[in-house]
């Protein structure tokens, strides 16, 4: 559907978000970061105001990688899971995923994805109307909320669901778009920023910025 006028490298080694991209007839190469996730998923520093972390991880994790592409764009994304300002991040092992998921069975929690586009020489693109971000020296940069609600887990569920392993690299233990789907009563706001990137969003910037158009 697009085609590229400039290069594009994906500051992450999610799949899910590798994925989304090339859905949209994306180019662009994969470099990961190597920045540490934030939290931790018990509240730390910055948890009293997640969409900040999650977009400063963003920031931290394009910027790190645009030393390496210097006449390349680099997009970057953090995903956060947050309820009641508490930040999940990744479960470090399965028993943190049982404690993740019984925390959010049953509640609303917000998902919170920040992206951060660099461009060449460290200038930000031109912002989109549907991302809310302004011009930085060090990129333009962004977070994307949308608001999910579990439906209540029995302990069996969550204890089987872990069990199969799907938790353990996702925000919050928990995949909407594999067999976490079950967990989901609603969602309200964008569904690819569950997944691990708001897509929408990120084409608008892309697109803004002449890195892509229309094929």
């Amino acid at each position: 559907m697009f085609r590229n006028l400039a290069p594009l490298v994906l500051a992450s080694q999610s799949p899910r978000r590798n994925r989304l991209l090339l859905s949209a007839g994306v180019a662009f190469t994969v470099h990961p970061s190597g920045i540490d996730e934030p939290g931790p998923p018990d509240g730390g520093p910055g948890a009293e105001r997640p969409a900040k972390t999650a977009e400063e991880c963003a920031r931290l994790k394009a910027r790190s990688v645009s030393a390496l592409y210097p006449r390349a764009w680099v997009l970057g994304a953090d995903t956060i899971v947050v309820i009641e300002g508490r930040i999940f991040g990744k479960p470090a092992d399965e028993a943190e995923a049982v404690r993740m998921l019984e925390t959010l069975s049953g509640r609303i929690h917000e998902v919170i994805t920040g992206i951060c586009l660099v461009g060449p020489a460290g200038e930000g693109g031109k912002t989109g109307s549907g991302a809310g971000g302004g011009r930085q020296t060090d990129g333009l940069t962004a977070a994307v909320v949308t608001r999910v609600r579990f439906k209540p887990l029995s302990r069996a569920e969550i204890e089987a669901y872990v069990r199969s392993g799907e938790p353990m690299d996702k925000a919050g233990a928990y995949g909407i778009q594999d067999g976490g789907a079950f967990l989901v009563r609603s969602v309200e706001g964008s569904y690819t920023n569950v997944v691990g990137l708001p897509l929408c969003e990120v084409i608008e910037w892309l697109t803004d910025a002449h890195i892509i158009e229309p094929a």
